[in-house]
C-alpha cells in the first residue's frame, strides 16, 4: 500500500514537472520559428504558401510536444528499468540474466531499421499536412469567390483529393510502423519462455533457489514488458523527428536583407529620396528594373505611373527593403538606407498600398496598429484626415466596432481610409500610396484626394496611380516602361511632350486620338 501510494506520488510529480517542461519546450520552439520567419526576406514569403508556414509552426510543433509530453519519459523509463532489473538479474543469475537480455539487442536493431524505412514516410505525411492545410487556408480566404462562381463542389472534391493525399500518406506510414509491434512481442515471448525454461530446470536441479527463480519470473515482467510499448514510442519519435527537420528548415532559411546596423536615421528626418542608378530583378521571372535614378525633394510629391509590371511597386519594395538591390542605392536624408536600422528606416515611412489589410479587431486597434500607446483624440484626428470619422461615427459601436477578419465587415472604400488612417496616425515623414485608390469609388476617391492635399503639406510623398487624374498636382510624373524611366517631367509638361503619359491621359479623358492605343501597347 504504501509502495502503491509512493507511486502514485510520484507519478503526479511526472504529469506536473514533466508535461509542464514539454509544454515550455513546445512553446519555445513556436515562438523562436515565428520571430525567425517574420525576420525572412519577401521572396521567402512569395515563394510558400501560408498554409504550409502555419502547418509547420503549429501542428509540425504540436507533434514535437507529443513525442515530449509522453515518448521521450517512456524511454527514459524503460532505459532505467533496463538498468537498474538488470543489475538484478545478473546478481541472483547471470545465466538467466543473459536469456532475458536476449532479445533486447535485436528489438532495439528492430527499432533502427524501422525507423530507417518509416522516417521519409513520416517526411511525406508532414507534407500532406501542409498542403491540406494549404488547401483549407485558400479556400476559405476565397469563399466569396467559390460561391460567386457556384464552384463548391469542385473545390469540396479538390479537398478530398487532399484530405485522401494525407490518408494514403499515413497508411504507408502505419503500415511499416506496425510491423514493428509483432518483432517485439515475438522477441519478448522468446525471453519470457527462455527465462520460464531455464530458471525452472535450473530450481528443479537446485542449482537455483526457489525464491530467487520467484523473484526473477517477476523482474523478467519488470524488465521486458515496457518494451511492449516502444513500438508507439518509435511511432511517436519519428513523427515528431520529422516535424522536427521540418521545423528546422525554416529555422535554417538564410537572410539575404540584413539588418546589421543599429545606425537610426539622423533626426528629424526631412525625407528626401534619392534612388541612384538602381538596377533590381526577381530571381523567379527575371524582370525588374534597371538604372533607375530618381531625387525627391523633401516635402515633394513624386508619382510613379506605367503599366503592370513595369516595375513601379518593385522601387517601393526596394525603399521599404523588402528587398535589396542588384547595383546602386538608395538613399534618405543623403543616408544609404543599407546604412540605418531596418526599424528607423520603416518608421519613417508610411504606406499604404492598394490590397489593404486590416486585421481583426476594432476599427481602433487598426487606426492605432503603428502607433499603440496613441490617445483617442490623436485616432479621431487621424481618421478625420484620412476622411474616415464620418463613417466612424455613424456606426452603433464607433471605434469600437469589429471589422472581421481582413476587414470583412467593412466596405472596400471604408478599409482604404482605415488604411490611411493608419499611416497617418504613425505620422511618418515619407508617405508611400501604392494604387490607393485604384479599388474604390468616384465619392471615396474624392475624399482621399482632398485628404491628400492636406497630408501632402510639408512631406514627402511617393504615389504610384493609374487614375492620372489623381496625380495632375504631383511635382514630378514619372513614367516607368519595362523597368526604365520612359518619360518624367510634371503634368503639363508631359501633356506637351505628347507621349506614352499624353497618350494615356487622352484615353482615359475620353479624347483618345488615332494612334493612342497603339502608344499604350507599345
Amino acid at each position: 500500500m504504501l509502495s502503491g501510494q509512493g507511486e502514485s506520488l510520484f507519478e503526479y510529480l511526472f504529469q506536473i514537472l514533466w508535461r509542464n517542461l514539454a509544454q515550455r519546450l513546445q512553446a519555445d520552439m513556436r515562438q523562436d520559428t515565428y520571430e525567425h520567419a517574420q525576420r525572412l526576406d519577401m521572396a521567402f514569403f512569395e515563394s510558400k504558401s501560408s498554409g504550409q508556414l502555419v502547418a509547420t509552426m503549429n501542428d509540425d510543433v504540436n507533434q514535437l510536444e507529443r513525442f515530449l509530453d509522453g515518448g521521450a519519459n517512456s524511454i527514459i523509463q524503460v532505459v532505467v528499468t533496463v538498468v537498474t532489473v538488470g543489475a538484478v538479474f545478473f546478481v541472483l543469475s547471470p545465466l538467466i540474466a543473459l536469456l532475458a537480455f536476449t532479445p533486447i539487442p535485436l528489438i532495439i536493431w528492430g527499432a533502427f531499421f524501422f525507423q530507417r524505412k518509416a522516417g521519409p514516410l513520416y517526411s511525406d505525411v508532414r507534407e500532406k499536412v501542409g498542403d491540406l492545410a494549404s488547401r483549407l487556408s485558400n479556400n476559405l480566404s476565397g469563399i466569396a469567390t467559390i460561391k460567386s462562381f457556384t464552384s463548391e463542389n469542385r473545390e469540396a472534391e479538390r479537398l478530398r483529393d487532399a484530405s485522401e493525399a494525407y490518408v494514403d500518406a499515413n497508411r504507408r506510414a502505419i503500415k511499416v510502423s506496425s510491423a514493428f509491434i509483432p518483432v517485439i512481442r515475438m522477441a519478448i515471448l522468446a525471453g519470457f519462455l527462455a527465462t520460464f525454461t531455464v530458471g525452472g530446470m535450473m530450481a528443479l536441479n537446485g542449482s537455483l533457489n526457489v525464491g530467487a527463480y520467484g523473484v526473477l519470473v517477476f523482474l523478467t515482467q519488470r524488465l521486458l514488458w515496457p518494451l511492449t510499448g516502444l513500438a508507439q514510442v518509435i511511432d511517436l519519435f519519428e513523427r515528431a523527428m520529422a516535424s522536427t527537420r521540418r521545423i528546422l528548415d525554416l529555422l535554417e532559411v538564410p537572410i539575404t536583407v540584413k539588418d546589421d546596423s543599429t545606425t537610426p536615421l539622423t533626426q528629424p528626418v526631412h525625407g528626401e529620396v534619392t534612388v541612384d542608378n538602381v538596377s533590381f530583378h526577381y530571381a523567379t521571372s527575371g524582370v525588374g528594373v534597371d538604372g533607375i535614378h530618381l531625387h525627391v525633394p523633401a516635402g515633394n510629391t513624386l508619382a510613379l505611373v506605367g503599366a503592370t509590371g513595369s516595375g513601379k511597386s518593385t522601387l517601393i519594395k526596394l525603399l521599404l527593403r523588402f528587398y535589396d538591390p542588384e547595383n546602386g542605392r538608395v538613399l534618405i536624408d543623403g543616408q544609404p538606407i543599407t546604412e540605418v536600422s531596418m526599424n528607423s528606416l520603416r518608421q519613417s515611412i508610411g504606406l499604404v498600398s492598394q490590397d489593404v489589410y486590416l486585421f481583426e479587431g476594432s476599427i481602433r486597434d487598426n487606426i492605432a496598429y503603428g502607433k499603440p500607446d496613441a490617445d483617442e483624440a490623436a485616432i479621431i484626428d487621424a481618421a478625420k484626415t484620412a476622411e474616415a470619422w464620418s463613417f466612424i461615427e455613424m456606426l452603433p459601436q464607433g471605434l469600437d466596432t469589429p471589422v472581421g477578419e481582413r476587414g470583412v465587415r467593412l466596405s472596400g472604400g471604408q478599409r482604404q481610409r482605415l488604411s490611411l488612417a493608419r499611416a497617418l496616425l504613425k505620422d511618418p515623414p515619407i508617405l508611400v500610396l501604392d494604387e490607393a485608390t485604384s479599388a474604390v469609388d468616384n465619392e471615396t476617391e474624392a475624399a482621399i484626394q482632398r485628404s491628400l492635399k492636406r497630408i501632402a503639406h510639408g512631406r514627402t510623398v511617393i504615389m504610384i496611380a493609374h487614375r492620372l487624374s489623381t496625380i495632375v498636382h504631383a511635382d514630378e510624373i514619372v513614367v516607368i516602361e519595362k523597368g526604365r524611366v520612359a518619360e518624367r517631367g510634371s503634368h503639363s509638361s508631359l501633356l506637351a511632350a505628347n507621349g506614352h503619359y499624353a497618350a494615356q491621359w487622352r484615353v482615359q479623358t475620353g479624347e483618345a486620338q488615332a494612334g493612342d492605343m497603339e502608344v499604350l501597347s507599345r
